[in-house]
C-alpha cells in the first residue's frame, strides 16, 4: 500500500521534471526571438507554466547568490527532485 503511494509519488516528480525542462526550452525560445508571447497559445502556456513553477523557484532564488542574467534555479530543483527520487526509490523497489 504506502509503496504504491510512493511510486506515484516519484511518479509526479519525473512529471514536475518534464514541466520545468518544458519551462526552460520555452524560456529560451521566447528569449531568442523564436515564439512570441503575442501568440495567445504561447502566451497562455507561459502564465500557466509561471504559475506552477514559481512558488518552488522564487524561495531557491531567494537563497541563491545572483549570477547575473543566468537562473540557476531550475537546475537545482531538478537536482532536487532526483535527490528524493533517489531516497524514494527503495522505499517502492527494496
Amino acid at each position: 500500500m504506502l509503496g504504491g503511494l510512493f511510486n506515484a509519488l516519484i511518479y509526479l516528480l519525473q512529471v514536475l521534471q518534464t514541466v520545468i525542462l518544458i519551462w526552460f526550452i520555452l524560456s529560451l525560445l521566447i528569449s531568442f526571438n523564436v515564439v512570441n508571447l503575442h501568440n495567445q497559445f504561447v502566451a497562455a502556456l507561459w502564465r500557466g507554466l509561471n504559475a506552477i513553477l514559481d512558488p518552488m523557484l522564487n524561495p531557491i532564488r531567494r537563497i541563491m547568490p545572483h549570477t547575473g542574467g543566468i537562473d540557476f534555479s531550475p537546475m537545482v530543483l531538478i537536482i532536487g527532485i532526483m535527490v528524493i527520487v533517489k531516497f524514494m526509490e527503495p522505499m517502492v523497489y527494496g
